[in-house]
């Protein structure tokens, strides 16, 4: 007789043997549920991410609309006008003040309708890299 055995002669040693497979089915079960739960959680998880990035999406998009129409609005002629009149005391130019030059056709110098603008009397004339 064996040092450990039951009642019919079998030992424990036999009796986890025959145990062994069932239990590694087990536990092979039990691996696979908790990967699939896990892969369901993160899937849900990502789920809710995305709907928080969509409405994220569409509040940056009604924000940026919003900045667009107001965008818009300031610049507006008739805002612009109305702000150069009360905030800066602009106003129009007399028909005086305004010399109107003749278009550039290609080949003349720009310096020379520059110089005929200025002979006039009382106009200032500014251009690109001048001091005013």
């Amino acid at each position: 007789m064996s040092p450990v055995s039951s009642r019919n002669g079998a030992s424990v040693g036999r009796v986890l043997l025959h145990l062994f497979p069932a239990v590694l089915l087990f536990a092979l079960l039990a691996a696979v549920g908790i990967l699939h739960v896990t892969s369901r959680v993160m899937v849900v998880d990502m789920g809710y991410r995305m709907s928080r990035a969509e409405a994220e999406g569409r509040s940056l998009t009604r924000e940026n609309d919003r900045l667009k129409l107001e965008l818009a609005t300031l610049r507006a002629p008739s805002r612009l006008e109305r702000a150069a009149r009360e905030q800066l005391g602009m106003a129009m130019p007399s028909g005086s003040a305004v010399v109107a030059l003749s278009p550039e056709l290609p080949g003349t110098k720009r310096a020379s309708a520059r110089a005929e603008a200025r002979t006039a009397p009382g106009v200032r004339v500014a251009g690109r890299g001048e001091a005013r």
